[in-house]
């Protein structure tokens, strides 16, 4: 079994840290990137709350010329994240810093904010402790996720977050106290078939009808979907 993933035009070393890399959160980095271009959204930073691998963080770099701060708790996370991005052409525009994400509060606000979080709540956790921290809502929890964006977003800023179906109207309820609102709305399924179980949200300070769009990963035969192909075909090196 490989250790890391290939990328077109960068590599994800993923041995030392327990969220391993998943078709969703590269859906979500590359949802994200392609609303940049289609809204032509100049974002001069970007915060990528717990990176994890760093993955979202080089997609969003090989896509746009923004700086990236990178955070994240977990230190063998943090360290190979830093090693995937130190070996990337990306390097130079992209910070990694070992740090809780209830604790950052940076002087200068961010453009855009991304985050895959961990957003298991109630539900039977592993014997991995790395791999709960990363999965379950234990050390960042609905509440203070948004309280964190809302002390890192620009007052013209977006956030884009993934969220399991199901947890949307919970988040939205909580993220709606601090003046925050989804604008867009992404349902995603594994196919035609299925039901959805993730959404990707667009959040800003602006109350509007929120845009509502569904896409399926693959077709009944099992095939990427055209959408999934023309969003993932920059990354994926069989795309």
């Amino acid at each position: 079994m490989n250790t890391y993933f290939q990328f077109k035009q960068f590599t994800i070393h993923q041995d030392k840290c327990a969220m391993k890399v998943c078709t969703d959160a590269c859906l979500l980095g590359a949802w994200v990137a392609n609303k940049f271009y289609e809204n032509n959204i100049i974002a001069n930073n970007i915060l990528d709350i717990g990176c994890g691998t760093g993955l979202l963080s080089l997609m969003l770099a090989q896509k746009t010329a923004a700086c990236i701060n990178a955070i994240e708790i977990d230190e063998d996370a943090f360290l190979q994240a830093n090693e995937n991005i130190e070996a990337s052409v990306f390097k130079n525009r992209i910070k990694v810093i070992n740090t809780n994400a209830v604790n950052y509060n940076n002087k200068e606000k961010f453009d855009f904010i991304i985050c895959n979080p961990p957003f298991f709540e109630n539900q039977l956790k592993s014997d991995d402790v790395e791999r709960n921290k990363a999965m379950h809502c234990t050390t960042l929890s609905f509440n203070e996720l948004s309280k964190t964006i809302k002390n890192n977003i620009a007052n013209s800023g977006k956030a884009a977050i993934l969220l399991p179906y199901e947890s949307v109207i919970k988040f939205e309820k909580i993220i709606n106290t601090y003046n925050l609102f989804i604008v867009e709305q992404l349902n995603i399924n594994h196919s035609p078939k299925h039901p959805f179980f993730r959404s990707i949200i667009l959040i800003s300070y602006t109350n509007n009808n929120i845009v509502q769009q569904e896409m399926f990963i693959k077709d009944n035969a099992g095939i990427y979907s055209d959408e999934f192909t023309f969003l993932l075909k920059d990354y994926y090196l069989n795309l």
